[in-house]
């Protein structure tokens, strides 16, 4: 039988001590459906000997951080559907677990105008220490659950659950959700669709950010194995609440079951 990840994950590392967390979640592990849900940006944990990168406590109550809302989504969402799911155990500012390690925003110097001490001027052995110990014992965790999903079913559906902040440099954006996607159309358009269809609801065809130009989770673990996969942005000041968060995990989850169900979605197609 498949182990949990929360129970393999590495529990301390070379940057982390013996109180802080492991290094990702693995939530409802034993879930059957052929769906594989990931939260890129789950946490704003710091390990404890890294000072908070030298921010003050308050940064980490902002987007710059994590994305609000998404890990209490992602998680009602998952149970909904008996789906599994991992999410990231640190915050994006300790290392971006969405970006391909060595691109400069993957360890960012400055977030939204927020300058980041501990960030600063890493060498690479630094980098590569943090990739090593946050950025890929995660993603080696999702390839393992992804394949345990497709030995035991079908070729499974892989969907990233993110939040976004209203307003960014100044811009306010206006939708209520986001699909983003890169090539694939066949979970993304259905899915676009659907959520158009509640009246009022404001919805981002790769809106407020696009799949074509980042989808470096989505596409390292569906896309190049040819499964089906998008990401959703929903609004934070629209998942604040718990009540929010379930009216949210019920709007995607409603849609994905549907869409699930539809002939010839799970098998591998190259686009």
């Amino acid at each position: 039988m498949f182990e949990s990840a929360t129970e393999k994950a590495p529990a301390r590392t070379s940057l982390t001590g013996p109180d802080d967390p492991p290094v990702y979640e693995f939530h409802n592990p034993h879930g059957t459906a052929p769906l594989m849900l990931i939260c890129d940006h789950a946490s704003r944990l710091i390990p404890a000997a890294m000072n908070n990168l030298g921010l003050d406590d308050w940064v980490f109550d902002r987007h710059v951080a994590y994305d609000i809302g998404a890990a209490n989504v992602a998680k009602r969402l998952a149970n909904r559907l008996n789906a599994p799911l991992m999410l990231a155990g640190y915050s994006r500012l300790l290392i971006d677990c969405n970006r391909q390690p060595g691109d400069p925003q993957s360890i960012p110097e400055v977030s939204d105008g927020i300058a980041i001490p501990g960030n600063q001027g890493l060498s690479e052995e630094e980098q590569e220490a943090r990739a090593e110990a946050f950025h890929w014992p995660y993603h080696h965790a999702i390839t393992n659950a992804m394949a345990h999903l497709w030995r035991i079913g079908p070729p499974p559906l892989l969907f990233s659950v993110h939040s976004f902040t209203p307003t960014l440099n100044g811009e306010d954006r206006y939708w209520d959700i986001g699909v983003l996607w890169n090539r694939d159309p066949r979970l993304a358009v259905p899915l676009i669709g659907k959520l158009r269809s509640h009246e009022g609801l404001h919805v981002g065809d790769n809106e407020p950010y696009s799949g074509l130009d980042l989808a470096y989770s989505i596409d390292l673990h569906a896309g190049a194995g040819g499964l089906p996969n998008c990401a959703v942005e929903i609004r934070q000041d629209h998942v604040e609440t718990e009540d929010e968060a379930e009216r949210w995990a019920g709007l995607l989850g409603d849609a994905l079951a549907e869409i699930m169900a539809m002939d010839n979605l799970h098998r591998v197609e190259r686009f």
